[in-house]
């Protein structure tokens, strides 16, 4: 009789052991599921809908600046093949006035954010330090002197580009002259809103909408510039 109870106990003490180890496989089955469900979702978004960017260069300023980290909404203008430049379906094209982040035209593997200047069939042209968009001169309102650290001087002016109202900045000791040219379809044509201190379609003509990246839409973090936090990008 006891070496019977003997044989049940051992059976009630090795199914209680297997229901324990069933329940940390259970469990850690559930974490890894949570894990690899979390990891698909922010592989999905990066690809598809945001994603993160920081500004590493003073080209856009006075929008952006050295230390702004920006989200950039993906899924804007269309929705592409994972890891290719070709669209699935493509929503809208970029209108004058968007910042866009893109592959840079002469190296792919770098990505640089510029304001769209002209659209596919716009031409464009600056004379002595004027822009000009189909032989209309865009207009703008000059606000004051800028300076920085890394800036000596330069004049600050509010642009009325299409929709868009923003802030350049223009170093008053150039005059920059630009032969016209015409943007090309499904092309467009960028500057940074720090004019004479950007590399940018001026040097380099057009930048295909298939290398878009997307939209900037806000600076979620920047350092040092605390007070930049939550900003809208216009």
């Amino acid at each position: 009789m006891g070496y019977k109870g003997g044989i049940f106990l051992d059976k009630a003490t090795e199914e209680r052991k297997k229901r324990r180890e069933g329940q940390k496989k259970s469990l850690f089955r559930e974490y890894l599921e949570a894990a690899i469900i979390a990891l698909f979702l922010a592989l999905f978004i990066r690809a598809f809908v945001i994603q993160a960017f920081k500004i590493p260069s003073g080209s856009m300023k006075p929008t952006l600046l050295i230390g702004d980290h920006i989200l950039v909404n993906k899924f804007i203008y269309g929705i592409k093949v994972p890891f290719t430049d070709h669209y699935i379906i493509q929503f809208k094209k970029p209108k004058r006035g968007n910042i866009v982040v893109f592959k840079w035209p002469r190296d792919e593997r770098k990505d640089f954010i510029k304001r769209v200047i002209g659209i596919e069939g716009d031409k464009i042209e600056i004379r002595n330090d004027v822009l000009y968009v189909n032989d209309e001169k865009i207009k703008t309102e000059y606000v004051g002197k800028y300076k920085d650290e890394n800036l000596a001087q330069a004049d600050k002016y509010l642009e009325l580009l299409g929709e868009s109202k923003h802030y350049i900045l223009d170093e008053y000791i150039k005059h920059e002259n630009y032969d016209p040219v015409i943007v090309p379809e499904n092309s467009i044509f960028v500057m940074g809103d720090n004019r004479d201190n950007s590399h940018d379609s001026r040097y380099w003509r057009f930048v295909s909408l298939n290398k878009l990246k997307g939209k900037a839409i806000i600076i979620y973090w920047s350092w040092p510039h605390w007070n930049r936090f939550g900003h809208l990008i216009r």
